[in-house]
Formats: C-alpha cells, sequence, structure tokens
C-alpha cells in the first residue's frame, strides 16, 4: 500500500521529534511518502494531487481539525467516489480531535498510530457520511465554492465564537479549552441579535423556522469538546445518516445561562432543549438565510461572513481507515 502522510508541523499536541517516531511507525507498514505542509490549504492541495493520481492507496492527515477538512475537501474536490478514491487515516495532533474522537480513535496521537496500524493489517473502515455546504442560487452568495464538513458547521454565535478565538491565535495565544470559553463570553456580550434573532432556516416540504440567533449543524455527535468532556447539541446526528441542526431562538442571559448548562450536561441521549429552541434530525438539504451577513465556520474554521448558506447532507461520502 502506497500512503500520503500529510503533516501540520504546528500541530497543538505533537513535537517535531514525536512526530518523527509516528512517521517512522508508519512507514514500517506502507510505502509513505511525507509532506509537511508549509501554507493555509495546502493539505487540500497535497489530497487533491493524492486523488488525482493513480497511485495512492491512502491519505493519513497527522494534526487538527482543519488539517483534516483539508484533506478531505481536497480528496473530495470532484466529488465521492469511495470505491475509487484514496482512504482517509487521522492521527489527531490537535487540541480537540473531534472527528477521529467521533470516529472512536484514542486522542493521544501515539495510541491511535498504534490502532491505525492494526486496523491497516486487519483491513478495517467504514464509509462515513459528511456534510456539504454551497452559496444558495438566487443569492448573493450563490457563488460561494462547495465546501465539505466532516463533524460541524454554524451560522451565527457559534462561529463568531470561532473568528474570536482565531484572532487570538493570529496574536501568539495558545490553543487552550479557557481561550475558547473567554470568547464564547465576549462573543455573547457583543452579540447585537440574541434577542431577535436574523435566520431563516428553510427546508422542503415545513414551514421556516424564523428568528432564530443560533444555527448549529452536525454531522455526527458530539458537536465538541471541552478537555474531555463531550458536549451534544444534537445527539442523534451520526455518519450514518443525513446532518441534524439545532436552533436557538432566544439568547437573552437567562436563556444562555439555562442553554449553556444545558450543555454542560448534554448526554448521548439529551441535548439543549426548551421552548426557544429546535432540533430537526437525519434532514438531505435545507438553506439558512439571513437578514444580516453572519459569520460561518465549519469544522472550527472560520470561513468570513455569509447571508445564506445551503447544507447537503452526503451518505457513504468518504471511506475512513478505522
Amino acid at each position: 500500500m502506497r500512503a500520503l502522510l500529510v503533516v501540520n508541523p504546528a500541530a497543538t499536541t505533537t513535537s517535531a521529534r514525536r512526530r518523527d517516531v509516528l512517521i517512522h511507525a508508519l512507514a514500517s507498514e506502507v510505502k509513505l511518502e511525507a509532506v509537511t505542509t508549509e501554507y493555509r490549504g495546502h493539505a487540500r492541495d497535497l489530497a487533491r494531487l493524492a486523488a488525482e493520481s493513480d497511485d495512492i492507496d491512502l491519505v493519513v492527515a497527522l494534526g487538527g481539525d482543519g488539517t483534516v477538512n483539508e484533506v478531505v475537501n481536497g480528496l473530495l474536490h470532484n466529488g465521492p467516489a469511495p470505491d475509487r478514491l484514496p482512504g482517509l487515516a487521522v492521527v489527531p495532533g490537535g487540541s480537540t480531535n473531534v472527528f477521529a474522537r467521533a470516529l472512536g480513535l484514542p486522542n493521544d496521537p501515539v495510541e491511535a498510530t498504534g490502532d491505525l496500524l492494526d486496523a491497516l493489517r486487519e483491513k478495517r473502515e467504514r464509509l462515513v457520511g459528511l456534510g456539504l455546504t454551497a452559496g444558495t442560487p438566487g443569492t448573493e452568495d450563490e457563488a460561494v465554492p462547495a465546501r465539505w464538513f466532516t463533524f460541524n458547521a454554524g451560522l451565527g454565535f457559534d462561529a463568531g465564537v470561532v473568528g474570536r478565538v482565531e484572532q487570538q491565535r493570529e496574536l501568539g495565544k495558545k490553543s487552550t479549552h479557557a481561550l475558547y470559553v473567554r470568547q464564547v463570553v465576549r462573543q455573547f456580550l457583543g452579540e447585537q441579535h440574541r434577542r431577535h434573532g436574523s435566520i431563516t432556516l428553510e427546508r422542503a416540504g415545513a414551514d421556516p423556522v424564523t428568528d432564530l440567533v443560533v444555527a448549529i449543524v452536525c454531522n455526527t455527535s458530539p458537536w465538541t469538546y471541552l478537555g474531555n468532556r463531550p458536549m451534544y447539541t444534537s445527539p442523534k446526528a451520526s455518519f450514518d445518516k443525513g446532518i441534524d441542526v439545532l436552533g436557538l431562538s432566544r439568547l437573552s442571559t437567562a436563556a444562555a445561562a439555562r442553554y449553556g448548562t444545558q450543555l454542560l450536561t448534554s448526554s448521548p441521549e439529551k441535548g439543549p432543549h426548551g421552548k426557544h429552541a429546535v432540533s430537526l434530525h437525519d434532514l438531505d438539504q435545507f438553506t439558512l438565510h439571513s437578514k444580516v451577513p453572519l459569520p460561518l465556520q465549519m469544522d472550527g474554521d472560520h470561513l468570513g461572513l455569509r447571508t445564506s448558506v445551503t447544507f447537503t447532507g452526503v451518505r457513504r461520502a468518504l471511506r475512513v481507515i478505522v
């Protein structure tokens, strides 16, 4: 088997020495080419070349969720074709690693590499569904390119938090859970539409859901982790089904405290709920429109402001070695 290892040198939890150990371990099982990324989007470019080649069987992403997202978008640049395209394997190296952990992989990169080697020997793999976003036809965002996401996306509040965290990291701050918590508080205090939301959710065959402040889309469960604590916004979301969405139409101080508590105590059986919460499960497609431009995030990457985004759940889109 020929494999391409895409290494993010800025991965939060892997030192250069540890990366060398992981590379040697993988090279003992496959014909390995390791390439270190040099710019944002490089992992996507490398994976696209691998997908278009005839001699790469596997692409391994060593990094965080952002690296995995880039690799997935490179592999699926011309659309899903699990029988033809290289498989994906993940060695978690970021601060949260939601996709890897949702697949059941250890959060430690050394342990995850051991699991990967076992999976290769035993030929263990699964097909997972993914989410796809695109600019909505007939809107000012219709020319926005389509992009895949592996575990979650969001329009509005949570994307604003992601944007604030990215700004802090560009200033040299480390990506820690404390940093995220601080930015949640700052985003809440600066949120202009927390009492009267600007988002409308539209889907075929159903009435629109209007005046949402928050719209969180999940392709799997949990939504994310706070340290080792999983947090569930859509507990029934699954790689084997369509996509789920949680919408909140109120984010007053009392509502934020209530939903925050529900999120911290959420479980695989129960997520945030209440009079101002709407949960939709196993959707094939829907569109989020906003009266004002709002931030969009996918897999923890801030992608700028949008007024209309169409979401599609694509089943059995990618072959993953687990």
